[in-house]
């Protein structure tokens, strides 16, 4: 079963006055927006706006998965304390709205809770612009519900991905000698107001999209977003996002999957100077920048709220990593032997050119068959697939329905995303990882799995 977070807020300029909202749905395995919706309402209060917004966010997360679950996350105080029944609704224009709301999911689907103004940005953001399309509307005409928002604010929105010198190898050790390297997590964003609502897929990979803490009154402010679609481009946007937005092949009944998401641990003192750095070496400790890293990534995890488990490799990096990360989240760090990084024998500590030139014939043979060992007897990448594959099969059984996050090396993201792609070993040499990158993949009850972010970096922005 898939699971959204539903960001809404909504707001008037007189109070009663010209009145929007705006709604955002996130993928919470992911952290990505997947959809959008704001409009323009005419002259209304604040708090029938914010009932407005949750009713829209509500039926554009149910146009994209009905069977989905639903976490509320709202700066209004009155709407999350009546949706969650401990306090009355008593004004009747609010009535109807939240007998609608009630409706659109299962009540045991959907939970409610407050967050403060400026962790709303986005839908906050959305209403705003909605509110200034009311300015201009005859007090007494409000905007179709089901006039979709692309052409006057559907501006595309992309996760973040680092651009970093590639090692020699192309990423293919894992080692410190892994560089980063850009890739994105598709972003796609809803246009309308009503449960047909359809999403627009991100269209610019290089953009920037960072995120941002007493209660405070029911009305809201914001900021402003634009951009322009014309119809032709519009419907082919929206065509294309439905297969984004889908919850993938796995039937409903198949219940929640097991989530991992994967964290490469942050930079030690090896990782800027490229060199192999696996499980044989000196087990080095994050350097500076890699505790900042880890504190980043834990602040960015935090605000998705999302993980319930962390397990980290047995090495120093990934256990201080791990720890920095838990401690935020208020959670404790298991260690599985099965997430260390590859032994890269001889060459731990080395640089690519330095193997080149000591060890050429065996560098070749490594790069030409996953069977080949380092020199010195370290650990081949098909050793290596096995251990791993083994320990993401105990991981996905003991945290099936969950999301867990595992805090651990390039070697073994790649080898996971590799065989949830069913792809062939030498794919490891065609990916590279960032340090202190997020990846995410899901595993079904039927042993299908889908890759859903990788190497995402926006939270090191």
């Amino acid at each position: 079963m898939r699971e959204f977070i539903v960001e809404a807020d909504g707001g008037s300029r007189g109070n009663p006055g010209p009145a929007g909202y705006g709604a955002v749905v996130i993928d919470a395995a992911t952290g990505e927006t997947v959809a959008e919706a704001n409009e323009s309402i005419g002259v209304a209060t604040n708090n029938v706006a914010e009932y407005r917004a949750l009713l829209a966010g509500l039926r554009t997360a149910h146009s994209l998965d009905p069977t989905a679950t639903v976490h509320v996350r709202m700066d209004s105080k009155l709407v999350v304390e009546q949706m969650s029944g401990r306090w009355k609704i008593k004004h009747p224009d609010m009535k109807p709205l939240a007998l609608e709301a009630s409706r659109v999911f299962p009540a045991d689907r959907v939970t409610y809770e407050w967050i403060p103004r400026e962790r709303n940005k986005h839908a906050d953001r959305l209403a705003n612009e909605a509110m200034d399309a009311a300015k201009t509307m005859d007090a007494a005409g409000a905007v179709d519900a089901a006039r979709p928002v692309d052409a006057a604010g559907a501006s595309d929105r992309a996760s973040a991905s680092d651009t970093a010198e590639a090692s020699d190898t192309a990423g293919a050790a894992d080692s410190e000698t892994t560089a980063a390297s850009a890739t994105t997590a598709a972003s796609t964003k809803a246009s309308a107001a009503t449960p047909n609502s359809t999403p627009n897929p991100n269209s610019n990979p290089n953009s920037t999209s960072p995120s941002t803490s007493p209660p405070t009154s029911d009305s809201s402010s914001a900021g402003v977003s634009g951009g322009a679609d014309s119809g032709g481009r519009a419907g082919a946007d929206r065509r294309a996002a439905r297969a984004v937005a889908a919850p993938g092949w796995a039937p409903a009944d198949l219940g929640a999957p097991a989530t991992l998401v994967l964290l490469r641990h942050g930079e030690t003192p090896l990782t800027p100077q490229k060199r192999f750095s696996g499980s044989g070496g000196s087990d080095p400790s994050l350097s500076d920048v890699g505790r900042e890293q880890a504190r980043r990534v834990a602040e960015a995890l935090a605000r998705r709220g999302t993980v319930q488990a962390v397990v980290a490799s047995p090495l120093a990096r990934t256990r201080e990593t791990a720890g920095i990360v838990a401690a935020r989240l208020g959670l404790d760090v298991h260690v599985d032997d099965g997430l260390r990084e590859t032994d890269f024998g001889a060459w731990e500590g080395l640089t690519f050119g330095e193997v080149r030139e000591r060890h050429p014939e065996d560098l070749n043979a490594w790069l030409a068959d996953p069977a080949v060992e380092p020199t010195g007897g370290g650990e081949s990448f098909e050793t290596a697939a096995v251990r791993i594959a083994a320990a993401r099969d105990r991981l996905v059984a003991a945290y099936a329905g969950r999301t867990v996050l595992l805090v651990t090396h390039v070697t073994p993201v790649k080898t996971l995303i590799r065989l949830a792609l069913g792809a062939p070993p030498e794919a490891l040499f065609r990916m590279e990882l960032s340090a202190a990158s997020l990846s995410t993949v899901a595993y079904y009850a039927d042993g299908n799995a889908s890759v859903r972010l990788f190497n995402d970096t926006s939270h090191l922005r």
